[in-house]
């Protein structure tokens, strides 16, 4: 079956102004054009939008969902169990966030104790499964399945003195290494003193500390762009000084 923009848009439940952009961006073009000038998609191209969407509802930019589907060896039956196993995360997620509200509602009206272990589990769940989703198949090629699985457990089981001293931890660090950054010196006090901090903060997540995988990680920070601009959203170029300043702090500058 055929469909114009308008049809397309009224069954996928997108705007036809996205159908253009798509078109316009060469995510999306349509199967050809009707003497009338108008758009015609067929059943390839219903396809293909069904995958842009499943890729979309997961979070994906535009960018890296058209150099997914636009590469010559796309297979959409693959891409398709892919969506449905991160689909059944995100409804794990959700069902755990709930289970959280019901258990939250119950304690409140006096029907069953909470502690306050209990009531940051869903989240810490959550925090779980987006790391999962973002890293886990970095960190469990780079650190094997074993160490991944203990410092998500280690995760699981922190209590909440423990999540308000990391996420203090955490506040102190950002702030000590935008310090550190102004001085230009990876070696100084200040930049060493960020390094100490960062440790402090891996000793929550990682089931065991060394230097060599702390100095990979920093590494890490540079090579992949994901982390690249979490820190240098805050300051460009932050992400390479703290790498210089861990590499340092752990002998293993080359």
């Amino acid at each position: 079956m055929e469909y114009t923009v308008h049809r397309l848009s009224r069954l996928a439940g997108v705007s036809a102004r996205t159908l253009r952009y798509y078109d316009q961006i060469g995510l999306l073009r349509p199967a050809r054009i009707s003497s009338s000038g108008y758009r015609i998609y067929g059943p390839a191209e219903v396809d293909l939008l069904q995958q842009i969407l499943f890729f979309r509802e997961l979070g994906f930019p535009l960018a890296e969902i058209q150099e997914a589907v636009t590469v010559p060896d796309f297979d959409q039956a693959k891409a398709l169990r892919e969506h449905r196993e991160k689909l059944l995360e995100k409804r794990a997620q959700l069902d755990a966030l709930i289970v959280n509200v019901d258990k939250s509602i119950a304690h409140k009206e006096g029907r069953i104790a909470m502690s306050d272990t209990d009531k940051f589990l869903g989240f810490k769940q959550k925090l779980v499964e987006e790391n999962e989703n973002k890293y886990g198949k970095e960190a469990r090629a780079k650190y094997g399945d074993e160490s991944v699985n203990k410092s998500n457990q280690k995760i699981l089981n922190m209590t909440r003195e423990e999540y308000d001293a990391v996420t203090k931890l955490n506040a102190e660090l950002m702030e000590t290494l935008a310090a550190a950054y102004k001085t230009g010196d990876p070696r100084g006090v200040l930049a060493q003193k960020a390094a100490d901090l960062h440790r402090q903060w891996l000793s929550y997540y990682w089931p065991a500390y060394n230097k060599e995988a702390h100095a990979g990680l920093a590494q890490m920070y540079v090579d992949d762009e994901r982390f690249t601009a979490y820190y240098d959203k805050e300051q460009q170029g932050l992400a390479a000084f703290l790498r210089d300043a861990i590499h340092i702090y752990t002998g293993q500058t080359k």
